[in-house]
């Protein structure tokens, strides 16, 4: 796999990216642009599904994202802390991919996982750009490295975006990222594939849809994706806001 990507998306669960912003990393792709993701745990304390079948779903979905590249870096689903040991996972990746753009989960959400994500990958994204912390990828000594920008997806909970971005070629194709993971969602009435959880009937396919309409009438398009930034979006030519 490539060692560079233009956008780097980071999760705490296989599927998070899927659901809040795969359609913003399809529309990239298509662009020439270099995607990868990678997850911080498992998922292992989802109530359907295992790791290894999470292991396999998200698999699938890089292969129809296109990925670059995409990696599980073993934090403990459900546990992981903000400290050194899972701060230098990070800033690792970060280092080695030397991405322009980190996408990363929501600032606060109904999982919690989600914000303490947010916070994570947020201190790992300043740290990656001081000198005198030293890491080694694979036996080889990085270079300091901070990209230009972090913005934070949204997921389950409602928050006003900053960005809003034009997904409305790529909603059918983002459904398809999201269903493979099928373990997890679009379970049947009367199915006998697991415990229903708030994510596994077909209504929340038809949130997902009726978010990317909202973010999507925003900006007066069918569909959107919607982010926060954490400082201000420079840009060289106001027009290009148009």
């Amino acid at each position: 796999m490539d060692n560079h990507a233009d956008i780097l998306a980071f999760a705490a669960h296989p599927d998070d990216v899927e659901i809040a912003a795969s359609g913003t990393l399809l529309a990239h792709k298509l662009l020439g642009q270099k995607i990868a993701i990678v997850d911080l745990t498992a998922g292992e304390l989802g109530t359907r599904g295992s790791a290894e079948i999470r292991k396999n779903e998200a698999q699938r979905s890089a292969v129809i994202l296109g990925l670059n590249y995409r990696k599980n870096l073993g934090l403990q689903d459900g546990f992981f802390e903000i400290n050194q040991e899972s701060l230098l996972k990070v800033i690792k990746e970060i280092r080695f991919l030397k991405p322009s753009l980190v996408l990363a989960n929501a600032v606060a959400d109904r999982h919690p996982d989600h914000g303490q994500a947010a916070k994570l990958v947020a201190k790992a994204f300043f740290l990656s750009g001081l000198a005198k912390i030293e890491t080694t990828y694979n036996g080889i000594k990085q270079e300091p490295f901070r990209p230009k920008q972090l913005l934070h997806y949204i997921q389950d909970q409602d928050i006003i975006p900053d960005v809003v971005f034009d997904i409305s070629n790529f909603m059918d194709k983002k459904k398809e990222c999201i269903r493979a993971f099928s373990s997890q969602f679009h379970q049947t009435e009367g199915a006998n594939d697991g415990p229903r959880t708030p994510i596994s009937g077909e209504d929340f396919m038809l949130f997902i849809e009726g978010r990317a309409r909202d973010f999507g009438r925003a900006i007066n398009v069918e569909f959107g994706e919607g982010f926060t930034t954490s400082k201000p979006v420079s840009v060289s030519n106001l027009l290009n806001l148009l």
